[in-house]
């Protein structure tokens, strides 16, 4: 299949997630709740590197971008619009880079509606009080353990692109060119990904074993936490999580 007609596949499978919640009211309100904790998470599992120096930028855009309880619908839309342009005039590895965060977007979402589903199935017991033990409880109903190793592989396979992007000959001048042009066209979101991303991983690939430190880092807590997130003791794991979620404020 052509890389644009799988952005537009992504873009479509994405929209038809949101417009189920957006008719659902409380499947809704609970995407949003596992969106927050997940961002939660991420801001207290990498509180080091976000207040850090060497990949705070790194970090932040991490956190931004793929693990935020942000609205992406916009930068979405976008993608699908200009899918074929994106094609045509971008170096092979940027349209790489595309195809890979809108299929890792389809893969988010699913497990997040899949999450929220299960979110709303679980009695409010003394069990689930707590936004911590509710998540576990959730985690746990869903499992589709596969389906969380490969979104942490579509997670750093992003970072390597991007990291490869970095060094494509005239991409950095050819992502400022278009800047002017983009905003005209309604594409700002997408622009603003575009080089943002690129600019934050030139950064760090000038320091030596940069872009592999932090993506290392990142696999090493991300693996950690998915195997405690099914295997460990659900008293201890709750403990834990809310350890990380109250290391986020």
């Amino acid at each position: 299949m052509e890389p644009a007609q799988r952005i537009r596949n992504a873009v479509a499978t994405v929209s038809a997630l949101r417009e189920s919640a957006t008719k659902n009211p409380a499947l809704g309100t609970a995407v949003t709740e596992v969106k927050r904790i997940q961002s939660l998470r991420f801001s207290g599992t990498y509180a080091d590197l976000l207040h850090g120096t060497q990949y705070r930028e790194a970090a932040r855009f991490f956190l931004k971008e793929l693990y935020s309880e942000g609205d992406y619908s916009d930068r979405d839309a976008q993608f699908s619009r200009i899918a074929g342009a994106l094609q045509r005039l971008l170096p092979h590895h940027a349209v790489a880079t595309a195809v890979a965060l809108a299929e890792l977007h389809v893969l988010t979402e699913q497990l997040d509606h899949d999450m929220a589903v299960a979110w709303l199935g679980i009695v409010g017991s003394a069990a689930t009080k707590t936004p911590a033990a509710h998540y576990i409880a959730a985690w746990r109903n869903v499992g589709r353990r596969e389906s969380r190793m490969l979104q942490l592989d579509g997670v750093l396979g992003i970072g390597r692109e991007l990291q490869r992007l970095t060094r494509t000959p005239g991409l950095r001048l050819m992502l400022k060119v278009m800047r002017g042009p983009a905003s005209a066209a309604g594409l700002a979101s997408l622009q603003q990904f575009l080089e943002t991303g690129f600019d934050t991983f030139a950064s760090i690939s000038r320091q030596s074993g940069g872009v592999k430190g932090f993506l290392e880092l990142i696999e090493h807590r991300e693996t950690a936490l998915i195997s405690q997130l099914f295997d460990m003791n659900t008293e201890s794991c709750e403990a834990e999580l809310a350890q990380v979620l109250g290391g986020a404020t």
